[in-house]
């Protein structure tokens, strides 16, 4: 066991960054299983941060498309807030050193993405914001004397003393190790989502849902699990996990067409391919379904400029010998961002003490039941700052602390690669972009015989946020946002609300779906 006065953040993304530098000059412990800077999320996001910065546009107007794209479950207060602070943290990165593209008056370029009423996504270099702004902030972290980073470690479980937190379970990343116990004084977590739990996702490898389940596991409540967002239009190339080509390219008028060369969307709904993402989503899954392979064609709205625009569209393309000048681009929908999570406040807290969460490990209410393109950089900003600062007005102030140089021994256990990729495609067969009462009893019941034969800690994580979306879906009879129902294929409005659950809660809906089975 290490005792340690460094405030430990689980993560190393652009929530963990942030809130790494907003806690200086107090002493942080980061805990990264990959190099900093690798195996992030934040850094793999091509669109940018969502941001009333013309003069035209307003905070209140950004509020109005994130409620009306979270399909009627956004929590309006907090809409309200993450909204009125973008400005100020878009200035803050610019200050930071963060490239964001520039007219030739000096004013930021803004992009326009699906469901917002107007261009207000800052970019850098077209597709590089998520890169570039994590290179931005890494510089600064790594020239902070008061953060230390411990590479190569990966989070395994809370530690708690009845409802509060005192530390945290540690291995060796990658390499079996037995765990070893950090206590610390406060622990923010700002680790990822859960994508890759499904079979065809466009986030990093490790992400797989594993923060959300040691939280759950620890108690906390979690919020919206039901609520998953596809991405419709990552490529359909065999690659895991599948490339993205960003929703700019469709905001800078590519299309969408099938092998009979029909535009689909125009069909389907009046804002066609800049439509909500779970409408455009589920179009392109009904095309797939059908045989009708769909395609993002970028020949006639960008010629040879998505070369030059889309520098990581351009190197996937060149990588599967796809050339986008002459050919459309063979794209197919892919799990991709996590509106649930563990269910926090307005500072980023949770519900157990000493626990705060921020960036997609989090359900805040802001994206409600489908996340407003954007938003989701914007949130790991905002609730970065306020965790960081709700952290530093609880505790004491230290000014130093010694590093910390845990010794991990041999053991423990890895997750079997067959029980990890059986999981994958339970999850993208019966809870992916189309839902089912039978569908996702099939999969608790999956779920439950995987995690019965296969005990180890980081798999169970797994497994315990796959159970929050199945039984959560369940339980959610109405389709709303990302979350459809073919049995139940209409919004109900009595259910026009956010759904929090404990993981005890969840496992009785699966116990319940287990004694179906035997009856």
């Amino acid at each position: 066991m290490i005792d340690t006065q460094r405030i430990v953040i689980v993560g190393a993304g652009l929530g963990a960054l942030y809130a790494a530098l907003e806690l200086a000059p107090r002493p942080v412990l980061m805990i990264s299983p990959e190099p900093l800077g690798r195996g992030a999320s934040s850094a793999w996001a091509q669109g940018g941060v969502a941001a009333a910065m013309d003069a035209a546009d307003s905070p209140d107007d950004h509020a109005r498309d994130t409620v009306v794209a979270g399909a009627g479950t956004v929590d309006t207060d907090v809409a309200a807030m993450v909204t009125a602070h973008a400005r100020d943290h878009i200035l803050d990165l610019t200050a930071l050193g963060t490239p964001f593209d520039r007219g030739p008056d000096g004013g930021y370029v803004m992009s326009r993405e699906a469901a917002h009423s107007r261009a207000r996504v800052v970019r850098v270099q077209g597709d590089q914001a998520g890169r570039q702004i994590m290179e931005t902030l890494i510089e600064q972290v790594r020239a902070t004397p008061s953060v230390q980073i411990l590479e190569h470690a990966l989070a395994l479980a809370l530690e708690t003393d009845g409802d509060r937190v005192t530390g945290i379970w540690i291995e060796r990343a990658g390499d079996p190790s037995a765990p070893v116990l950090m206590r610390a004084p406060a622990i923010l977590l700002a680790g990822g989502g859960s994508g890759g739990l499904y079979a065809v996702t466009t986030n990093p490898p490790r992400i797989r849902g594993q923060v959300i389940g040691f939280a759950a596991r620890a108690g906390a409540v979690i919020g919206d699990p039901e609520f998953v967002q596809f991405h419709p239009t990552a490529f359909d190339i065999n690659e895991d996990p599948a490339p993205l080509a960003t929703e700019a390219l469709r905001g800078d008028g590519a299309t969408l067409i099938n092998a009979d060369g029909e535009r689909f969307m125009l069909a389907v709904h009046p804002d066609a391919e800049l439509a909500p993402r779970d409408i455009v989503a589920r179009a392109i899954f009904a095309q797939t379904q059908a045989g009708k392979r769909p395609m993002l064609d970028t020949r006639q709205a960008l010629g040879a400029e998505v070369l030059t625009r889309f520098p990581s569209v351009a190197e996937t393309c060149i990588r599967a010998g796809i050339d986008p000048v002459h050919q459309p681009i063979p794209v197919t929908t892919a799990a991709h961002y996590h509106m649930g999570g563990v269910d926090t406040d307005m500072n980023g807290r949770a519900s157990l003490e000493g626990l705060w969460v921020c960036g997609e490990a989090s359900s805040t209410g802001l994206h409600g039941a489908n996340r407003l393109a954007s938003n989701g950089l914007l949130e790991a900003l905002v609730y970065a700052r306020a965790a960081a600062r709700d952290i530093a007005a609880t505790l004491p102030a230290v000014d130093h602390a010694t590093p910390v140089a845990p010794d991990f021994a041999d053991g423990g256990a890895l997750p079997d690669p067959d029980a990890v990729a059986e999981l994958r495609q339970t999850m993208t067969d019966h809870v992916g972009v189309r839902r089912n009462a039978q569908g996702l009893k099939t999969a608790l019941r999956t779920i439950a015989r995987l995690e019965q034969a296969n005990p180890a800690v980081g798999f169970l994580n797994m497994t315990a946020t796959a159970t929050l979306i199945a039984a959560a879906a369940l339980q959610r009879q109405e389709s709303r946002g990302g979350h459809f129902r073919d049995d139940f294929p209409e919004p109900d409005p009595a259910q026009a609300s956010r759904t929090r659950i404990t993981l005890e809660q969840a496992l009785k809906i699966r116990d319940s779906a287990l004694k179906e089975a035997t009856i």
